[in-house]
């Protein structure tokens, strides 16, 4: 299975809510203890495996609105298809700590899911989005300086509380099929 977490690549996005897809990635190599090594395309990937399956964890290097480019280098490389993916990006539709997994769907006005369905011609990929807005979340041009700003001190918590989350969700994913994981992950 494909694991893609969504992010910009540079210490200045790090922290950012753009980021939690890479920070979901982070959390499941630490688990496994591994490591982002550089792909042979704009990505670094590390490999593992989970109840007998194996894991490509991927951060696109492109910027969130090439994201695809990445992804489907990573699925060539590898001899994978859309039925193997699974995609993690932030949603700033969702309240914040909120996580949702579904089979497939729209981007959702998410740049970086609309480079993967473009990249790929389809919307049948596996998606874990991580909630990051709140009650006065911003509509329009204002939107790309919520989604690139650092979490509020008093959201680091939430943030905090929900990377771990998120990363079970992909495990249970991974070990249990999307069908399983979708009942926890969409009730907790």
């Amino acid at each position: 299975m494909l694991v893609v977490g969504l992010g910009n690549p540079g210490w200045e996005y790090e922290k950012t809510r753009h980021n939690v897809g890479f920070r979901v990635i982070d959390e499941v190599c630490a688990r496994f203890r591994k490591e982002l090594s550089p792909g042979k395309g704009d990505y670094a990937y590390a490999l593992a495996s989970a109840g007998g399956t194996d894991i490509v964890l991927v951060k696109p290097l492109t910027f969130m609105n090439n994201s695809g480019v990445a992804v489907v280098d990573v699925l060539e490389r590898f001899g994978m298809s859309p039925g193997e993916l699974l995609v993690v990006s932030d949603d700033f539709a969702l309240p914040l700590g909120t996580l949702r997994l579904r089979e497939a769907g729209s981007d959702g006005g998410h740049n970086g899911l609309s480079s993967v369905i473009y990249q790929l011609g389809t919307e049948r990929f596996a998606r874990l989005r991580c909630g990051i807005g709140k009650e006065s979340t911003p509509a329009g041009e204002e939107m790309a300086e919520f989604v690139l700003a650092p979490f509020d001190k008093e959201e680091l918590a939430a943030v905090a509380e929900m990377i771990p989350r998120a990363a079970d969700g992909v495990i249970e994913c991974v070990t249990a099929g999307i069908a399983r994981a979708m009942t926890k992950v969409n009730t907790g």
